[in-house]
């Protein structure tokens, strides 16, 4: 018994010491694949639904090995490429593109809501984790969740939910939205106004857009930041809803950015010999964006949502999909 004992103390040592290497071995592999991933993603031969791609199998496979970087930079870099975007575009053009789409956004936007909260109902969810998916799907997703959340004072569980919902809808929209529009023969600016209403997150949208063409990337840019500033007013009527009290309302300052960017585009000659490098740098930030937003959608993630908050988010984004597709073929 005496010599049992050392035995398998050392054969639990060296368990332990294999377990730790094979761990660590994981951890550089992680790594190494996610720095050739971003390498890849900073040349001509990556697009945003490329990278989005690279970024899901990424997480499915090795895992995201900086979840906590990816996260506090998505955002950041996002705001930055679509002030960029800005330098390549025409206010003039802009402005028409926004009369086109600001009845479409004022109905689709409270019809989404008012649909969300009837479903929500149906399906026994909670009030504050409705109400989140429906802001997210009618305004510009993760956006507005993050701005709705505080408001509402929700719980961190019922942002996770919200917020892997409308990712995973992002990554199909993607994907779809394209093949659909060549599908439908949609011109570029019906598409860029279709992008624009029924994709969740500004990323998705620019990156589906910018797939489908130039002129789509300028209608649909500009219709979703007209669109992302619904955020104020349902964070505002989210508060005297809820009866909540004392709460701050995250504006989005970036879309001041965009505006201005756009404005030196239009007026001052002198940007056009910088634009060109500037919009080719924001091309490449929203890539990175959505490699990085793909890195996020673990297995976990995904399967955070469960069944009747994933059915939500589908069933909002299928209406505002069909219906808005509808009318811009009709119209």
């Amino acid at each position: 018994m005496k010599s049992t004992l050392p035995l398998s103390g050392r054969a639990a040592s060296a368990a332990a010491a294999a377990t730790h290497v094979s761990s660590n071995q994981k951890v550089w592999l992680s790594r190494l694949v996610f720095g050739l991933l971003l390498v890849f993603c900073l040349t001509p031969w990556a697009s945003p639904p490329v990278a989005l791609a690279l970024g899901l199998v990424l997480a499915q496979t090795v895992g995201n090995p900086f979840p906590a970087f990816t996260k506090q930079y998505t955002a950041k870099l996002l705001q930055f490429s679509v002030i960029g975007l800005g330098f390549g575009m025409n206010a003039y053009s802009a402005v028409q593109a926004g009369r086109q789409g600001i009845l479409f956004t004022v109905c689709s936007i409270f019809g989404t809501l008012l649909l969300g909260y009837v479903a929500g109902r149906w399906l026994k969810l909670g009030r504050h984790l409705t109400h989140l998916i429906s802001c997210g799907t009618a305004i510009c997703g993760g956006s507005a969740i993050a701005a709705v959340g505080p408001v509402l004072r929700a719980k961190d569980e019922e942002m996770s939910v919200a917020l892997a919902t409308v990712f995973v809808l992002n990554a199909i929209a993607l994907f779809a939205f394209p093949a659909i529009g060549h599908a439908f023969s949609l011109t570029q600016q019906q598409f860029g106004l279709w992008c624009a209403i029924a994709i969740h997150d500004t990323s998705s949208v620019v990156g589906a857009a910018a797939a489908y063409g130039k002129d789509a990337l300028e209608v649909a840019t500009t219709v979703k930041l007209a669109r992302a500033l619904w955020i104020i007013p349902v964070a505002l009527g989210t508060a005297i809803l809820f009866k909540q009290q004392d709460v701050k309302v995250k504006i989005p300052w970036f879309i001041l950015g965009f505006i201005g960017a756009m404005l030196l585009n239009t007026y001052l000659p002198a940007t056009h010999y910088v634009g060109p490098w500037l919009v080719k740098s924001a091309h490449i930030g929203l890539t990175i964006t959505l490699f990085f937003i793909g890195a996020g959608l673990s297995v976990r993630a995904i399967k955070s949502v469960g069944p009747k908050p994933f059915a939500l988010g589908v069933l909002l984004w299928l209406v505002i999909s069909s219906v808005s597709l509808y009318v811009i073929l009709h119209a």
